[in-house]
């Protein structure tokens, strides 16, 4: 498995202090499913928790390819990744940085309790 793609530097901050991400994937028919996620930027990948029973989630199964953008249009990060859905236990640290970010115990989570992990393959930004 290759690295992750790095972001440009001066936009790392971002990711870890903005509270939302655009979250997009493909559905069954080839439409665009575009949604506001809560998410961390964790180890070079960004995390996000969807509803197991979601478009997201059966998106994804099919297909991996996933784009991410931040909420500011004027001064744009988006991601195109490979995006997996990953089984738990989760990594603690992983856990620490949901709770630290939203104040949100995941282990406790009875809806948004699916992780994506997607890796970053290209960054765009200006």
């Amino acid at each position: 498995m290759t690295e992750p793609a790095s972001p440009p530097a001066e936009k790392i901050p971002l990711l870890t202090s903005q509270a939302n991400i655009w979250f997009s994937c493909a559905r069954s028919d080839g439409r665009p499913h575009l949604t506001p996620v809560w998410f961390v930027w964790h180890a070079g990948k960004i995390y996000i928790g969807i509803d197991p029973m979601s478009v997201k989630s059966r998106a994804l199964q099919r297909n991996p390819q996933a784009a991410l953008a931040l909420e500011d249009g004027s001064h744009p990060l988006i991601c195109e990744g490979l995006a997996q859905i990953i089984e738990p236990p989760y990594e603690a640290e992983l856990l620490t940085a949901f709770m630290q970010k939203y104040e949100w115990d995941m282990t406790s989570e009875k809806q948004f309790h699916q992780v994506v992990e997607v890796t970053p393959v290209k960054w765009l930004s200006w």
